[in-house]
């Protein structure tokens, strides 16, 4: 993928149930689109919504984790009743890369473990997904070197909510290329 100061990355964060793909529910998703200098040009948040009784099971599965973060779980079933389906945030996310980054060519993703929330989109969101470059920028390769190799990290909050961790990685990648100058 050649440089080019124009191109924007997608960066995105997923909240779900648990990490299970194929049996864990999307939550919520925020996108936002950066320019290489990591300013952001736009945001995205969709909450989607599901059956009571399959959000609740689901959480059950995932307990010991839901149980370290008790407010963030009741925030996110608190906002159940306000989400959308899941094909209709798709069709959001896609005109929002569309607006903003266009689909000339593939679009290059960006987050902390990002692979793990594109798991989830080309099970949930097949042709968004397809929009997407094979390549990612993951920030959380980036806290595996600097950890080890350099004993330097990042803190970033854990609240586990999509916005506030998108912006996260943003703030956590620009940390690491700081210590790079």
């Amino acid at each position: 993928m050649p440089s080019n100061k124009s191109d924007k990355i997608l960066w995105i964060d997923l909240e779900m149930t648990g990490l299970s793909f194929r049996d864990d529910l999307i939550l919520e998703v925020a996108a936002i689109i950066t320019d290489w200098e990591f300013n952001e040009v736009a945001s995205y948040h969709g909450i989607v919504k599901h059956q009571p009784t399959r959000l609740a099971e689901r959480f059950s599965i995932s307990a010991p984790f839901w149980d370290q973060h008790p407010k963030t779980r009741d925030a996110l079933i608190g906002q159940n009743d306000n989400g959308k389906e899941l094909k209709r945030i798709e069709s959001e996310l896609i005109a929002f890369a569309k607006k903003h980054i266009g689909t000339e060519k593939p679009i290059l993703s960006a987050g902390n473990s990002v692979h793990v929330d594109r798991r989830f989109i080309l099970e949930n969101w097949p042709r968004f997904e397809a929009m997407l470059h094979y390549r990612m920028l993951d920030v959380s390769a980036w806290k595996v070197v600097f950890n080890r190799k350099f004993e330097k990290q990042f803190v970033k909050p854990g609240n586990h909510r999509a916005l506030d961790d998108v912006r996260g990685s943003i703030s956590e990648l620009k940390f690491y290329l700081s210590k790079l100058r």
